[in-house]
Order: structure tokens, then sequence, then C-alpha cells
């Protein structure tokens, strides 16, 4: 089966009605990017919980639909719905189906994280059979090792786990950090995710690396207090979380922050400061790894 797409440039303050029209009319998905990317005019946007939403001002959206669809009238349509009055000009285009599965792995390959640590798609042979390898079929969650703020954690797991700790992983995604906590050296990991795909597919590569980490949904978690806790989520999440994650902390135990640019750095640690001191601990690609050590 063959599908078409039809890409168009609309007004960042429409583009978010404009691709709800699509769905409606009977689009798969529609995809949202800067129209300036590659180009010096390419501006960065991250959204997040508790942040305004923004889009670009020149946003290119590209609407995917099937073969038997009449993809203009469903563009053509979707702008008028919402006010458009100068109407953009329209390009079409074919998609012959294909192999998806195959295709996405190709796009994972073993990570070498540090000489002791790799991440290894459960699909490839490690390189490095005498190191850690975390095997990781991330599924639908987040979390292969490639994001800056991903190997932060890890590299930091790497450096500090003693061995014999209890750790937290909030905000589990695919489960990397905890299982690679274990694989580390530490005595058991617990994840948690609001995401039920997420920790569906973290019980499923604990179990792959026999790791001994359970994952579960927020509101499962059981008291009580960890010596690592560590959060690679977004800022905004964090600042909200600070009382709970530093309540998490046993005293004297290690509180790990990423998921932070730089100039947020300052704001997010504010918010533990009651609790705990937070410091930048590394930098990759604008990212911040924050850490501290609670109190005694």
């Amino acid at each position: 089966m063959a599908w078409q797409s039809v890409t168009f440039v609309v007004s960042g303050d429409v583009a978010e009605a404009v691709s709800d029209a699509l769905l409606a009319g009977g689009a798969i998905s529609v995809d949202a990017a800067d129209d300036h990317a590659g180009s010096e005019c390419e501006l960065p946007v991250f959204g997040e919980p508790g942040a305004a939403a923004r889009l670009w001002s020149a946003t290119r959206l590209t609407a995917l639909l099937p073969e038997t669809a009449d993809a203009a009238l469903v563009a053509t349509s979707a702008l008028v719905s919402v006010g458009v009055e100068s109407a953009p000009a329209i390009e079409r285009g074919r998609i012959e189906d294909a192999d998806w599965v195959r295709l996405s792995q190709q796009q994972f390959h073993p990570i070498r994280i540090t000489e002791r640590l790799w991440v290894v798609p459960s699909w490839h042979e490690p390189p490095d059979p005498l190191a850690v390898n975390v095997l990781l079929d991330p599924g639908m969650a987040f979390g292969t090792g490639s994001h800056p703020t991903t190997r932060l954690c890890l590299e930091w797991l790497v450096q500090h786990l003693a061995g014999g700790e209890r750790v937290l992983d909030y905000g589990c995604g695919s489960g990397i950090l905890a299982i690679a906590a274990v694989k580390l050296g530490a005595r058991a990991a617990t994840g948690v995710d609001i995401d039920p795909q997420a920790v569906l597919a973290a019980s499923k590569n604990a179990a792959q690396n026999r790791a001994d980490a359970r994952f579960l949904d927020p509101d499962d978690l059981a008291p009580g207090e960890f010596d690592v806790v560590v959060a690679n989520i977004l800022a905004n999440p964090l600042k909200a979380l600070a009382p709970l994650l530093a309540s998490r902390v046993r005293r004297a135990g290690d509180l790990i922050l990423s998921g932070v640019l730089e100039s947020q750095a300052p704001d997010v640690a504010a918010s533990y400061a009651p609790i705990v001191t937070l410091l930048p601990a590394a930098v990759s690609d604008g990212w911040v790894l924050l850490a501290g050590r609670r109190p005694e």
C-alpha cells in the first residue's frame, strides 16, 4: 500500500489548528517543522509541560494520507476551516510502503558511552562482549543512549556508582538508566513513568538484560528513600517534582537531574535548594547535568 503526502507552510499561530483540521479530514499523521531548518535562520524550539506552547513563525506542515484520499482537497479544506485566506503553495508527494520495522531498526546502532559501557540494540551483537552491555529495544519509549541528556546520566552512573546502591529512575522511558545502574553494580533499581507503554518497554528490556529492575506507575511507588535518584525529564516537570524527588533521596544520597538546558539550570537548582544543593556536573551540546548530595 502506498501513501501520499501534502506539505505547505503556515504561520506558527495557526499551525496547531491546521494540524487538527488535517487529522479531522482524514490525515494519518501531521509533522510540524521549522521551515528554515538547516539555515542560519533555524530556531530551536523546546516544548515541555508547563511551558507556553509555541511553534516557528514559519511552520512547515507535512500530512500523510491514504492513497485514495483527495489530498489537495483535504489540505485546502483544512486551511479554509481555520480562516487562512491566502492559500500557501501545496507540494504533493508519494511514499511507497516498506518494512518500517526494519527501516526503524537501521537508525539504531551500538553506542559506546565509555570504555566500560555500551548501549546495544537488541538485534545487534555487542561490539565488545567484555564490556557492560545494556541490550535495548526502545519500542515507543524515550532513551536509546544517543541523546546528550541520556549520555550525561549514563556517564555519571559509570563514574560514581560504587556498588550496592538502591536507585530510583524517575521518568524511566525505555528503562535504560535503571538497567545500566544494575549492570554497573547497583543492588536494585526502580523506574517509574506515567506512560504505560514506557513501563511495558522498560520491563521487557530489564528481563532481556536479566537486571533486577522493576518498573511501575508513579502512583504505585512504595514509600521509601534511595541511595541515588536520577530523573532525565525536562526543566518544568523537574521544578514541579522538586519536593517529591528531593524527599526520595536518603541523607548522604545523590540526586541527579538531566533534561535541562544550560540557561534553565539556575532556575531548576533553585527549586531544590531548600533540601539539596545542585551544581552543574557536566555539559553536552547545551544540555547540563545537575548533581548534588543530600546533607546528612
